[in-house]
C-alpha cells in the first residue's frame, strides 16, 4: 500500500509570511512555496489548500528517504509536534526543492527569451532584405 503525505508550514520570512507546502507519495517528494504577504488568518489557510492547492507549482520531484511506518507512542508524537512548532525555518529537503525549481524556471525563462531574441533577428533581417528589393525594384 502506497501511502502520500502533505505537510503546510507557514512561517515568517522577512518581510513576508510563507506557507512552505511539502507532499510526499511514491518515494518522492516535492516542495512549493506561496507567499501570503501579511500574516494569514487560519480561514485563509484553509481557503488556499481547498481552492488552490490544485493549482500551486511544485518542484521537480526528489528521491525521498523511505518514511518510518510504525505507530508513535502519544508522549513522543506530542515532543514532535512540539519540535515542529518551533521555529526551525525551512528544511533542508525542501530548500533543494525550491532551488531545483529556480533553476528549472530559469533555463525555461532563459530558453523563451532566446527565441524572442531570435525571431526578432529574424524579423528585423527580413525586413531589411524587404527594403533592399523595393529599392531595386525600378531598374
Amino acid at each position: 500500500m502506497d501511502t502520500a503525505k502533505a505537510r503546510l508550514t507557514v512561517l515568517f520570512d522577512p518581510p513576508f509570511w510563507v506557507g512552505l507546502f511539502e507532499r510526499e507519495s511514491g518515494g518522492r517528494y516535492e516542495a512549493c512555496k506561496h507567499t501570503f504577504g501579511a500574516e494569514p488568518r487560519d480561514a485563509e489557510v484553509y481557503a488556499l489548500v481547498l481552492e488552490q492547492y490544485h493549482r500551486l507549482a511544485f518542484s521537480p520531484a526528489l528521491e525521498a528517504a523511505p518514511g518510518e511506518d510504525r505507530s508513535v507512542s502519544p508522549k513522543r508524537a506530542q515532543r514532535l509536534a512540539r519540535r515542529q512548532t518551533q521555529p526551525a525555518g525551512i528544511g533542508t529537503k525542501a530548500q533543494q526543492a525550491l532551488q531545483l525549481q529556480r533553476e528549472q524556471s530559469r533555463t525555461d525563462r532563459q530558453a523563451l527569451s532566446r527565441e524572442q531574441r531570435e525571431a526578432e533577428e529574424e524579423r528585423r533581417y527580413q525586413l531589411r532584405q524587404e527594403k533592399r528589393r523595393k529599392k531595386h525594384r525600378g531598374r
